[in-house]
């Protein structure tokens, strides 16, 4: 057998140059494990219900942060429930501080009068973080539910039941915040490529 001499110098300096690799390792790792969660608001709008959903997304990792539904009045003036959508998201923009926002795109029924007051809700979502300067994209409900359920046509049920496998501590008690949160985790797993595209535009 050949035994190869190796003198002091050549020693510290193989041990430094391990050093460095095992220090060069371990930060990646530390970046990776500390990269700090992004906030995303989900929200499923509509005149009568609103649903709202709150998760943190890290990587591939998601937690469940807070959902609810805010409910207006039918008897109530169209503008007057406008007003209420507005104040109640304010007020869940500045509790939960969110980082990015995701809405459901609007879906054009035979019913005008319907698709009119829809589309005003949703107006009133999209301007709610926006003001608070917080980035706003929306997504086609077909979409939502092929990220969710993997097809484009589930129903609420499924939605629901997905959510809480893929959210364990979410209990959702309502179809509209279980939505919103559809809505966040479709956000989540899409925000990459939406991101730079808006970057690229």
């Amino acid at each position: 057998m050949l035994l190869i001499a190796m003198s002091p110098m050549a020693r510290q300096a193989r041990r430094h140059a391990f050093g460095a690799r095992q220090s060069a390792r371990s930060q990646a790792i530390n970046e990776v494990v500390t990269r700090p969660a992004i906030r995303i608001l989900g929200i499923d709008p509509g005149l009568r219900r609103t649903g709202w959903g709150v998760v943190d997304a890290s990587g591939s990792r998601l937690v469940f942060v807070a959902c609810g539904r805010i409910e207006t009045n039918d008897k109530d003036g169209v503008a007057d429930r406008l007003v209420m959508i507005h104040d109640a998201l304010a007020r869940v923009v500045a509790r939960f501080q969110p980082d990015e926002a995701a809405a459901e795109a609007t879906f054009v029924s035979k019913d005008a009068s319907a698709t009119l007051k829809l589309g005003q809700a949703r107006g009133v979502a999209l301007l709610v973080p926006a003001r608070a300067r917080v980035p706003v994209v929306e997504y086609a409900p077909n979409l939502v539910k092929k990220t969710i359920v993997g097809a484009g046509h589930g129903d609420k049920s499924q939605i629901r039941m997905m959510i809480r496998v893929l959210l364990p501590k979410a209990k959702p008690d309502t179809d509209d915040a279980a939505d919103a949160l559809a809505v966040a985790v479709t956000h989540a797993h899409h925000r990459d490529s939406v991101v730079a595209t808006m970057a690229g535009a």
